[in-house]
């Protein structure tokens, strides 16, 4: 149960459409279940304004349906669903009902159950910059991530500092300048996350990849690169963290634009 639902039982009761009783029983369901493997938490939204996000890795698939499930029963809208394999995916298709929609991407490894999201219609705006094409799956994860979770997402690929011209040009700058919050993705040295923090006026989220050749010991190199950047304004997640980007983003992008409305 989220805080609209909530909004909208009270109305329900001071209309007269619910009766106190039935609002109490609703408000009296346990903010978690005990599945036996899985203790879903019912109420995160209510408590934090984003609902339960599954995890998948390491997940069985039909223990990734049965969560989903569980979350959409007990009035959920949308489920997201992070590093999802493809067999997992396949299997909730093959199993999910009839009625439950179901989408997965196999790029970002993201699937959505439940209510589905249209890109483009959100909120504000967050920029997700990659150094190389090679970054692209991590920065989708943040991507998709930022867009599921309700916001307007800009995606500028393959602008790293070995051709720095290519973040520079002026389309580039220009959605940089006006971003409430950029993403900046970068495996090897990692050094795109200070560029644009010294470009930028806003949040800067660094997530670095473990793309690279053995001296980037597996994204280690550019994540510590990131973590001592001159540029104010970084903050750095974990290597290949784009989840974790995308939901910090989303939350200071909202904030941002309440902000604005307020």
């Amino acid at each position: 149960m989220e805080e609209k639902d909530i909004e909208k039982l009270l109305q329900s009761v001071r209309d007269g459409n619910t009766t106190i009783q039935d609002a109490v029983l609703e408000l009296k369901k346990a903010p978690f279940e005990d599945m036996g493997f899985a203790r879903p938490d019912i109420h995160r939204g209510l408590r934090q304004g984003t609902s339960e996000v599954i995890f998948g890795q390491g997940k069985t698939p039909e223990q990734i349906l049965k969560i989903s499930e569980k979350l959409i029963d007990n009035g959920q809208k949308s489920v997201l669903i992070t590093r999802m394999y493809p067999e997992a995916a396949d299997f909730f298709f093959a199993n999910k009902a009839d009625d439950l929609e179901f989408s997965y991407d196999k790029l970002s490894r993201i699937g959505l159950a439940g209510q589905q999201i249209e890109p483009g219609t959100g909120i504000g705006k967050i920029v997700v910059a990659t150094g190389g094409t090679s970054d692209i799956p991590v920065a989708e994860e943040a991507a998709k991530t930022a867009e599921i979770l309700g916001n307007k997402v800009v995606r500028l690929y393959d602008v790293g500092v070995s051709g720095i011209h290519r973040l520079l040009e002026n389309k580039a700058m220009d959605e940089i300048m006006s971003a409430n919050a950029i993403i900046a993705i970068a495996g090897m040295e990692g050094a795109l996350a200070s560029v644009v923090g010294g470009l930028a006026d806003c949040p800067v989220i660094a997530v670095p990849t473990s793309v690279g050749y053995g001296a980037a010991f597996g994204g280690l190199a550019a994540l510590l690169s990131m973590l001592n950047s001159c540029a104010s304004g970084v903050s750095v997640v974990n290597i290949d963290n784009g989840f974790g980007a995308g939901y910090l983003a989303n939350m200071i992008n909202k904030g941002f634009s309440q902000h604005l409305v307020d």
